[in-house]
């Protein structure tokens, strides 16, 4: 960390966009305390530093807040030495920037709506087809960002490695409560081993979450969702 750098990381374990800034600052090389929230008892440090949206992830450097996982990530890259996360040339960090934005807009919704936002078995089965969509749209991005390189970045990890990357357990976890692969075969074989090289890293083996327990979670989660909505009065 360079001299006199103070950093606090406002997070939850499972959050895909906590966790892309845990492996922005581990690539960087750089320590920092971590603060777990609490969601539903939101602590006045979040509530300050990001009165806006009351969201985290939140980096607070030098008693500064940055939010936004994306925003924050770049933050990190222009301000600390290290490895590079976007490329000097504006055309490829455009790129990677919609590329990035797609993860998020696309592949996360899709799961968190056949996960948790779809009140309908229909909604939940279109939730799922946009799931294999958006992955098959992912596997033609990595050719195209990669350069038949190891990763979106190239021959390093990249802001769309962060941002998919970050997802990786939300993915497995789906995987196993849906009981089918959703990554590899004959509509993904690249993303597949894509995969498994990003989950090989050092930061992926020491930032992302145990799968299992991401399932427990996604459980408890689905059954306080329905719990809520059998209580909640017909309109």
């Amino acid at each position: 960390m360079a001299g006199g750098d103070d950093l606090k990381l406002l997070g939850t374990w499972a959050s895909p966009f906590a966790i892309r800034v845990k492996f922005a600052l581990a690539l960087k090389g750089l320590t920092y305390e971590y603060a777990e929230e609490d969601l539903a008892s939101k602590s006045d440090l979040l509530l300050s530093s990001n009165p806006v949206h009351k969201k985290i992830p939140v980096l607070i450097h030098n008693g500064l807040p940055v939010c936004e996982s994306n925003v924050i990530v770049e933050y990190v890259d222009e301000v600390f030495a290290g490895p590079s996360i976007l490329s000097a040339d504006p055309y490829e960090r455009a790129i990677a920037r919609f590329w990035a934005a797609y993860v998020d807009d696309k592949l996360l919704a899709s799961w968190a709506t056949m996960l948790f936002r779809g009140k309908t078995e229909e909604e939940k089965s279109d939730g799922k087809k946009a799931l294999f969509a958006a992955l098959e749209t992912l596997e033609g991005a990595l050719v195209k960002c990669s350069d038949g390189k190891a990763f979106f970045g190239g021959a390093s990890v990249g802001l769309v490695d962060l941002a998919l990357g970050s997802q990786l357990s939300w993915l497995k976890a789906a995987e196993v409560m849906a009981g089918e692969k959703f990554i590899g075969g004959d509509n993904t074989p690249l993303l597949a081993a894509w995969m498994a090289r990003f989950s090989e890293l050092t930061v992926a083996k020491a930032e992302l979450p145990d799968v299992d327990k991401v399932v427990e979670f996604a459980k408890m989660r689905q059954a306080r969702m329905a719990a809520a909505a059998a209580t909640a009065p017909n309109n």
